[in-house]
Protein backbone atom coordinates (compact mmCIF):
# COMPACT_ATOMS: atom_id res chain seq x y z
CA UNK A 1 0.00 0.00 0.00
CA UNK A 2 1.08 3.64 -0.19
CA UNK A 3 0.94 7.08 1.36
CA UNK A 4 -1.18 9.67 -0.45
CA UNK A 5 -0.25 13.34 -0.37
CA UNK A 6 -2.12 16.35 -1.71
CA UNK A 7 -0.05 19.54 -2.01
CA UNK A 8 -1.89 22.85 -2.43
CA UNK A 9 -4.58 21.28 -4.61
CA UNK A 10 -7.13 23.70 -6.04
CA UNK A 11 -10.01 22.83 -8.38
CA UNK A 12 -12.53 25.24 -9.84
CA UNK A 13 -15.67 24.63 -11.86
CA UNK A 14 -16.37 27.97 -13.48
CA UNK A 15 -16.68 30.46 -10.62
CA UNK A 16 -17.21 27.72 -8.02
CA UNK A 17 -14.19 26.64 -6.00
CA UNK A 18 -14.55 22.91 -5.28
CA UNK A 19 -11.15 22.58 -3.57
CA UNK A 20 -9.31 25.55 -2.13
CA UNK A 21 -5.55 25.02 -1.66
CA UNK A 22 -5.96 21.64 0.08
CA UNK A 23 -2.83 20.03 1.54
CA UNK A 24 -3.23 16.70 3.29
CA UNK A 25 -1.25 13.52 3.93
CA UNK A 26 -3.03 10.16 4.07
CA UNK A 27 -0.55 7.92 5.96
CA UNK A 28 0.37 4.54 4.52
CA UNK A 29 -1.98 1.90 5.93
CA UNK A 30 -4.46 4.41 7.35
CA UNK A 31 -8.25 4.60 7.08
CA UNK A 32 -8.95 8.27 6.37
CA UNK A 33 -12.52 9.56 6.28
CA UNK A 34 -13.37 12.82 4.54
CA UNK A 35 -16.31 14.32 6.38
CA UNK A 36 -18.60 17.16 5.45
CA UNK A 37 -21.98 18.01 3.89
CA UNK A 38 -22.84 18.00 0.19
CA UNK A 39 -20.64 20.48 -1.64
CA UNK A 40 -17.78 20.35 0.86
CA UNK A 41 -15.34 18.94 -1.71
CA UNK A 42 -15.20 15.31 -0.57
CA UNK A 43 -15.87 13.60 -3.90
CA UNK A 44 -13.73 16.10 -5.79
CA UNK A 45 -10.81 15.12 -3.54
CA UNK A 46 -11.30 11.45 -4.48
CA UNK A 47 -11.42 12.38 -8.15
CA UNK A 48 -8.13 14.26 -7.81
CA UNK A 49 -6.44 11.21 -6.30
CA UNK A 50 -7.95 8.77 -8.80
CA UNK A 51 -7.07 10.88 -11.83
CA UNK A 52 -10.68 11.08 -12.99
CA UNK A 53 -10.29 14.84 -12.63
CA UNK A 54 -7.20 17.04 -12.59
CA UNK A 55 -6.30 19.97 -10.32
CA UNK A 56 -6.07 23.50 -11.66
CA UNK A 57 -3.18 23.98 -9.29
CA UNK A 58 -1.21 21.76 -6.93
CA UNK A 59 -0.11 18.15 -7.14
CA UNK A 60 -1.05 14.65 -5.97
CA UNK A 61 1.52 12.05 -4.88
CA UNK A 62 0.96 8.33 -4.28
CA UNK A 63 3.78 6.40 -2.66
CA UNK A 64 6.01 9.46 -3.00
CA UNK A 65 5.53 9.52 -6.79
CA UNK A 66 3.91 12.47 -8.56
CA UNK A 67 0.71 11.54 -10.37
CA UNK A 68 1.06 14.41 -12.88
CA UNK A 69 0.37 13.09 -16.35
CA UNK A 70 -0.70 9.62 -15.18
CA UNK A 71 -4.08 8.17 -16.16
CA UNK A 72 -6.41 6.51 -13.61
CA UNK A 73 -5.26 3.07 -14.83
CA UNK A 74 -1.62 4.01 -14.21
CA UNK A 75 -2.24 5.13 -10.62
CA UNK A 76 -3.05 1.69 -9.19
CA UNK A 77 -6.16 2.79 -7.30
CA UNK A 78 -9.52 1.04 -6.85
CA UNK A 79 -12.59 3.26 -6.56
CA UNK A 80 -16.11 2.53 -5.33
CA UNK A 81 -18.66 5.09 -6.49
CA UNK A 82 -21.72 6.28 -4.60
CA UNK A 83 -23.94 4.96 -7.38
CA UNK A 84 -23.08 1.35 -8.16
CA UNK A 85 -21.46 0.93 -11.58
CA UNK A 86 -21.72 -2.68 -12.74
CA UNK A 87 -21.70 -4.44 -16.09
CA UNK A 88 -25.41 -5.33 -16.42
CA UNK A 89 -24.88 -8.16 -18.94
CA UNK A 90 -22.46 -9.99 -16.59
CA UNK A 91 -23.22 -12.16 -13.56
CA UNK A 92 -22.16 -11.16 -10.06
CA UNK A 93 -19.25 -13.61 -10.29
CA UNK A 94 -18.13 -12.14 -13.62
CA UNK A 95 -18.37 -8.59 -12.28
CA UNK A 96 -16.19 -9.53 -9.31
CA UNK A 97 -13.71 -11.37 -11.52
CA UNK A 98 -13.41 -8.55 -14.05
CA UNK A 99 -10.66 -6.46 -12.36
CA UNK A 100 -8.57 -9.59 -11.72
CA UNK A 101 -8.66 -10.57 -15.39
CA UNK A 102 -6.87 -7.38 -16.39
CA UNK A 103 -3.84 -8.10 -18.60
CA UNK A 104 -1.83 -5.98 -16.17
CA UNK A 105 -2.60 -8.22 -13.17
CA UNK A 106 -2.52 -11.63 -14.89
CA UNK A 107 -4.14 -13.33 -11.90
CA UNK A 108 -4.23 -17.18 -12.04
CA UNK A 109 -7.73 -18.70 -12.34
CA UNK A 110 -7.48 -20.53 -9.00
CA UNK A 111 -6.57 -17.31 -7.20
CA UNK A 112 -9.41 -15.44 -8.90
CA UNK A 113 -11.92 -18.06 -7.70
CA UNK A 114 -10.48 -17.93 -4.17
CA UNK A 115 -10.60 -14.13 -3.92
CA UNK A 116 -14.10 -13.90 -5.38
CA UNK A 117 -15.37 -16.52 -2.93
CA UNK A 118 -13.80 -14.78 0.09
CA UNK A 119 -15.14 -11.34 -0.82
CA UNK A 120 -18.61 -12.67 -1.66
CA UNK A 121 -18.82 -14.32 1.75
CA UNK A 122 -17.77 -11.14 3.57
CA UNK A 123 -20.35 -9.09 1.65
CA UNK A 124 -23.08 -11.73 2.08
CA UNK A 125 -23.63 -12.24 -1.65
CA UNK A 126 -22.31 -15.81 -2.08
CA UNK A 127 -25.81 -17.01 -2.98
CA UNK A 128 -26.06 -14.38 -5.74
CA UNK A 129 -22.84 -15.19 -7.62
CA UNK A 130 -24.63 -16.67 -10.65
CA UNK A 131 -27.30 -13.96 -10.85
CA UNK A 132 -27.14 -11.25 -13.50
CA UNK A 133 -26.41 -7.80 -12.07
CA UNK A 134 -29.82 -6.62 -13.33
CA UNK A 135 -31.54 -9.19 -11.08
CA UNK A 136 -30.16 -7.63 -7.88
CA UNK A 137 -31.63 -5.13 -5.47
CA UNK A 138 -29.97 -1.74 -5.09
CA UNK A 139 -28.23 -2.79 -1.88
CA UNK A 140 -26.94 -5.98 -3.48
CA UNK A 141 -25.62 -4.04 -6.47
CA UNK A 142 -23.69 -1.76 -4.13
CA UNK A 143 -22.19 -4.74 -2.32
CA UNK A 144 -20.98 -6.12 -5.65
CA UNK A 145 -19.51 -2.71 -6.46
CA UNK A 146 -17.62 -2.74 -3.15
CA UNK A 147 -16.53 -6.33 -3.78
CA UNK A 148 -15.10 -5.46 -7.17
CA UNK A 149 -12.67 -3.11 -5.41
CA UNK A 150 -11.89 -5.48 -2.52
CA UNK A 151 -10.80 -8.38 -4.74
CA UNK A 152 -7.81 -6.28 -5.81
CA UNK A 153 -4.69 -5.19 -3.90
CA UNK A 154 -4.21 -1.63 -5.21
CA UNK A 155 -1.95 1.04 -3.75
CA UNK A 156 -5.04 2.92 -2.50
CA UNK A 157 -8.75 2.21 -2.08
CA UNK A 158 -11.07 5.16 -2.76
CA UNK A 159 -14.69 4.89 -1.58
CA UNK A 160 -17.41 7.47 -2.15
CA UNK A 161 -20.25 6.89 0.37
CA UNK A 162 -20.39 3.16 -0.47
CA UNK A 163 -22.80 2.23 2.34
CA UNK A 164 -25.39 4.97 1.86
CA UNK A 165 -27.86 2.83 -0.10
CA UNK A 166 -27.79 -0.12 2.31
CA UNK A 167 -30.25 -0.90 5.09
CA UNK A 168 -29.26 -0.08 8.68
CA UNK A 169 -28.26 -3.60 9.76
CA UNK A 170 -26.16 -4.34 6.70
CA UNK A 171 -24.59 -0.89 6.91
CA UNK A 172 -23.58 -1.63 10.50
CA UNK A 173 -22.24 -5.08 9.57
CA UNK A 174 -20.21 -3.74 6.66
CA UNK A 175 -18.72 -0.94 8.75
CA UNK A 176 -17.19 -3.63 10.93
CA UNK A 177 -16.12 -5.76 7.97
CA UNK A 178 -14.55 -2.89 6.01
CA UNK A 179 -12.59 -1.74 9.03
CA UNK A 180 -11.47 -5.30 9.71
CA UNK A 181 -10.40 -5.83 6.09
CA UNK A 182 -8.48 -2.55 6.08
CA UNK A 183 -6.77 -3.21 9.42
CA UNK A 184 -5.81 -6.79 8.58
CA UNK A 185 -4.55 -6.02 5.07
CA UNK A 186 -2.74 -2.80 5.94
CA UNK A 187 -4.58 -1.11 3.07
CA UNK A 188 -4.56 2.65 2.58
CA UNK A 189 -8.19 3.70 2.33
CA UNK A 190 -9.63 7.14 1.60
CA UNK A 191 -13.35 7.13 2.35
CA UNK A 192 -16.01 9.80 1.80
CA UNK A 193 -19.11 10.14 3.97
CA UNK A 194 -21.39 12.64 5.69
CA UNK A 195 -22.20 10.03 8.35
CA UNK A 196 -20.39 10.83 11.59
CA UNK A 197 -20.98 7.30 12.95
CA UNK A 198 -18.98 5.88 10.05
CA UNK A 199 -16.24 8.44 10.74
CA UNK A 200 -16.08 7.74 14.48
CA UNK A 201 -16.16 3.95 14.21
CA UNK A 202 -14.00 3.34 11.14
CA UNK A 203 -11.44 6.11 10.73
CA UNK A 204 -7.88 6.29 11.95
CA UNK A 205 -7.93 9.93 10.77
CA UNK A 206 -10.69 12.35 9.78
CA UNK A 207 -10.42 15.26 7.38
CA UNK A 208 -13.17 17.85 7.92
CA UNK A 209 -13.97 19.76 4.73
CA UNK A 210 -15.97 22.98 4.42
CA UNK A 211 -16.62 24.56 1.00
CA UNK A 212 -13.43 23.08 -0.41
CA UNK A 213 -11.22 23.96 2.55
CA UNK A 214 -9.65 21.42 4.89
CA UNK A 215 -10.50 22.93 8.28
CA UNK A 216 -9.15 20.15 10.53
CA UNK A 217 -7.32 16.84 10.18
CA UNK A 218 -6.68 14.41 13.02
CA UNK A 219 -7.94 11.31 14.78
CA UNK A 220 -11.71 11.15 15.46
CA UNK A 221 -11.00 11.57 19.19
CA UNK A 222 -8.80 14.64 18.62
CA UNK A 223 -11.44 16.38 16.56
CA UNK A 224 -14.20 15.44 18.99
CA UNK A 225 -12.30 16.60 22.07
CA UNK A 226 -10.41 19.53 20.56
CA UNK A 227 -12.34 21.04 17.61
CA UNK A 228 -10.88 24.15 16.00
CA UNK A 229 -14.27 25.69 15.20
CA UNK A 230 -18.02 25.34 15.63
CA UNK A 231 -18.14 23.79 12.18
CA UNK A 232 -15.59 21.09 13.04
CA UNK A 233 -17.27 20.44 16.40
CA UNK A 234 -20.65 19.95 14.74
CA UNK A 235 -19.31 17.32 12.31
CA UNK A 236 -18.76 14.72 15.06
CA UNK A 237 -20.93 13.79 18.01
CA UNK A 238 -24.39 12.32 18.44
CA UNK A 239 -26.42 14.12 19.60
CA UNK A 240 -24.89 17.24 18.06
CA UNK A 241 -23.03 19.76 20.17
CA UNK A 242 -25.24 22.37 21.87
CA UNK A 243 -24.34 25.90 20.72
CA UNK A 244 -25.62 28.76 22.91
CA UNK A 245 -24.77 32.42 23.61
CA UNK A 246 -21.43 32.56 25.43
CA UNK A 247 -22.81 34.28 28.54
CA UNK A 248 -25.85 32.04 29.02
CA UNK A 249 -24.25 30.54 32.16
CA UNK A 250 -22.66 33.79 33.27
CA UNK A 251 -18.99 34.71 32.79
CA UNK A 252 -17.39 33.96 29.41
CA UNK A 253 -13.83 34.51 28.09
CA UNK A 254 -13.04 37.80 26.37
CA UNK A 255 -14.01 37.67 22.70
CA UNK A 256 -16.34 34.68 23.07
CA UNK A 257 -19.75 34.97 21.43
CA UNK A 258 -20.89 31.35 21.71
CA UNK A 259 -20.39 28.38 24.02
CA UNK A 260 -20.34 24.81 22.73
CA UNK A 261 -21.43 22.01 25.03
CA UNK A 262 -21.32 18.34 24.20
CA UNK A 263 -23.86 16.28 26.18
CA UNK A 264 -21.19 15.01 28.59
CA UNK A 265 -20.00 18.58 29.24
CA UNK A 266 -23.29 19.37 31.01
CA UNK A 267 -23.18 18.42 34.70
CA UNK A 268 -26.44 17.76 36.47
CA UNK A 269 -27.36 18.32 40.11
CA UNK A 270 -25.97 21.83 40.63
CA UNK A 271 -25.85 25.22 38.90
CA UNK A 272 -28.85 26.86 37.20
CA UNK A 273 -32.35 25.49 36.77
CA UNK A 274 -33.56 23.95 33.51
CA UNK A 275 -36.84 22.24 32.65
CA UNK A 276 -37.17 18.78 31.14
CA UNK A 277 -39.13 19.07 27.90
CA UNK A 278 -38.81 15.47 26.72
CA UNK A 279 -37.20 12.21 27.82
CA UNK A 280 -35.86 10.09 24.96
CA UNK A 281 -35.10 6.52 26.07
CA UNK A 282 -32.69 4.69 23.76
CA UNK A 283 -31.98 1.57 25.84
CA UNK A 284 -28.29 2.01 26.63
CA UNK A 285 -28.72 5.71 27.40
CA UNK A 286 -31.41 8.32 27.89
CA UNK A 287 -31.37 11.76 26.30
CA UNK A 288 -32.85 14.72 28.10
CA UNK A 289 -34.25 17.56 26.05
CA UNK A 290 -34.04 20.61 28.30
CA UNK A 291 -35.35 24.16 28.15
CA UNK A 292 -32.78 26.56 29.62
CA UNK A 293 -33.24 30.33 29.54
CA UNK A 294 -35.17 30.25 26.24
CA UNK A 295 -32.69 27.81 24.67
CA UNK A 296 -32.96 24.11 23.85
CA UNK A 297 -30.29 21.76 25.18
CA UNK A 298 -29.80 18.02 24.70
CA UNK A 299 -27.80 16.04 27.24
CA UNK A 300 -27.56 12.41 28.33
CA UNK A 301 -28.39 10.87 31.68
CA UNK A 302 -28.76 7.50 33.38
CA UNK A 303 -30.62 4.96 31.23
CA UNK A 304 -33.03 4.26 34.11
CA UNK A 305 -33.69 7.86 35.10
CA UNK A 306 -37.03 8.64 36.70
CA UNK A 307 -37.09 12.18 35.29
CA UNK A 308 -40.19 13.20 33.34
CA UNK A 309 -41.34 16.10 31.26
CA UNK A 310 -41.84 19.20 33.43
CA UNK A 311 -39.24 18.22 36.04
CA UNK A 312 -36.54 20.69 37.04
CA UNK A 313 -32.86 19.81 36.60
CA UNK A 314 -29.95 21.90 37.86
CA UNK A 315 -27.15 22.11 35.28
CA UNK A 316 -23.75 23.72 34.80
CA UNK A 317 -21.06 23.56 32.09
CA UNK A 318 -17.79 21.70 32.58
CA UNK A 319 -14.94 21.79 30.06
CA UNK A 320 -17.01 23.80 27.58
CA UNK A 321 -15.73 25.11 24.23
CA UNK A 322 -15.89 28.84 23.50
CA UNK A 323 -15.96 30.35 20.02
CA UNK A 324 -15.55 33.86 18.63
CA UNK A 325 -17.84 35.70 16.20
CA UNK A 326 -16.30 33.89 13.20
CA UNK A 327 -16.91 30.48 14.77
CA UNK A 328 -13.25 29.80 15.55
CA UNK A 329 -12.28 28.25 18.87
CA UNK A 330 -10.94 30.42 21.68
CA UNK A 331 -8.20 28.59 23.58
Amino acid sequence: MAEVELKNVTRRFGTDVALDDVSMTVPDGSFVVLLGPTGAGKTTTLRMVSGLDLPDRGEVFIGGRSMAGLTPAQRDVAMVFQQYSLYPHLTVRENLEFPLKSPTLRTPAAEIAKKVGEVAEVLQISHKLDNKATALSGGEMQRVSIGRALVRRPAVYLMDEPLSSLDAKLRSDLRVELKSIQANSGATLLYVTHDQIEAMTMATHVGVLDHGRLVQFGTPREIYENPVSIYAASRLGQPRINVLPADVFGHAPTGATTIGLRPEQIRQGEGAASTVRRVERLGDETRLHLAFRNHDIITVTDAHTKLRGGDTVMIRPEGAFYFDATGNRIA
